[in-house]
């Protein structure tokens, strides 16, 4: 049976695809246990992405994309204006999910735009979509590889790294953003070890990047959230690295919320703190991070821990899933193109440049 993988796959899968549908490593489940859920149809998708089956705005896009064909092949049309509007239905449906991270807009409309512009009987049509989502997934895992290498050279050549939330191969297609440019530093030889920030409430540090760099033998130490400003004033961090759901035209950066206080606390200590994403991260028709969408989420995720109540009934709890970096917090801007530095008007306008 042929499966639908890129062939630049990293070593961590969190994403699988073949005929009978889409495979999702269950992230809710990790670091206790690697369980996969089979999806067949693209609600199944959809309610995947909105309930953390699988989180990281490039691999949410990847998801999405996936979604689209999955939707595209149980269409039943009477004509090609009837397939796309249904197409367009699920892709509005499949937008909704989590509105804060770009790319899973970004990756519905261009399997859309693939779908408009092919002339295309059904089952040949149906291919090209595939052949669509496969190259977002393929085009991510290579472009988060040359992130890596650009990255790789702003770390210091021995030091520790504060990161936030998980921006590795579990948020992309593969090898990771943020996660990328640590692997890739160390993989050229650099003294690397990881503070990795716990993020609550998901505790997507404790439990997923602890994970990961455990699996490619990166080291890495968990604190809590609170513990990164102490950490810094004591001089034992030397760079922060952060992915992005979202980027401004003017480069404030939308990340899990808890993002702007390492990045506060990082300009107060003198710490360089750099962003890693792919340019499909970046909306340039959104101007500045005041319009960007913020999810608020189940206030549960904060009253618990797993099945564990923390705090008392009959208090509120409020859980903003993502907080605005102002760029100006933002020492650069690491792309898989180039370094984007100040003024990010100009600079992140460039990187779409022909040719770039």
């Amino acid at each position: 049976m042929p499966e639908y993988l890129p062939s630049n796959l990293d070593l961590i899968h969190p994403i699988l695809w073949d005929e009978k549908g889409l495979l999702l490593l269950d992230q809710r489940l990790l670091p206790w246990k690697e369980k996969y859920l089979r999806l067949r149809s693209w609600q199944e998708v959809r309610e995947a992405i909105r309930e953390m089956v699988v989180r990281g705005a490039p691999a949410i896009g990847i998801t999405a994309a996936i979604g689209m064909v999955l939707g595209a092949e149980k269409i039943r049309a009477r004509s090609r204006k009837d397939f796309l509007a249904k197409l367009r239905r699920i892709g509005e449906g499949l937008k909704k999910a989590r509105p804060t991270a770009v790319n899973l807009s970004w990756a519905v409309e261009r399997i859309l735009k693939r779908a408009e512009d092919e002339d295309l009987s059904s089952p040949d049509l149906i291919e090209a979509l595939r052949e669509e989502a496969l190259s977002i997934w393929e085009e991510d895992i290579a472009a988060n590889r040359r992130m890596g290498r650009l990255g790789a050279a702003l770390l210091p050549d021995k030091g520790a790294v504060l990161t936030h939330c998980n921006a590795g191969a579990l948020a992309t297609g593969g090898y990771g953003t943020a996660l990328g440019v640590i692997r890739a530093a160390f993989e050229a030889g650099k003294e690397i070890e990881v503070f990795a920030d716990e993020t609550r409430p998901w505790l997507q540090g404790a439990r997923l990047t602890a994970w990961e760099l455990k699996k490619v033998g990166i080291p890495v130490t968990v604190i809590p959230d609170v513990a990164a400003g102490s950490l810094m004033r004591q001089g034992k961090i030397s760079a922060c690295v952060v992915g992005a759901d979202r980027i401004a035209a003017n480069g404030d950066v939308a990340n899990k919320i808890g993002t702007y206080s390492v990045a506060v606390l990082a300009r107060e200590n003198k710490i360089p703190f750099y962003v890693a994403a792919p340019r499909s991260t970046i909306d340039l028709s959104t101007p500045t991070g005041e319009a960007i969408p913020i999810e608020w989420r189940d206030p549960k995720e904060v009253h618990y821990c797993g099945e564990k109540r923390l705090t008392p009934k009959g208090v509120s709890a409020a859980n903003p899933a993502f907080d605005v970096t102002p760029a100006v917090y933002v020492q650069s801007i690491i792309t898989e193109v180039a370094v984007a530095k100040a003024p990010y008007e100009k600079s992140l306008k460039a990187l779409f440049k022909e040719g770039v």
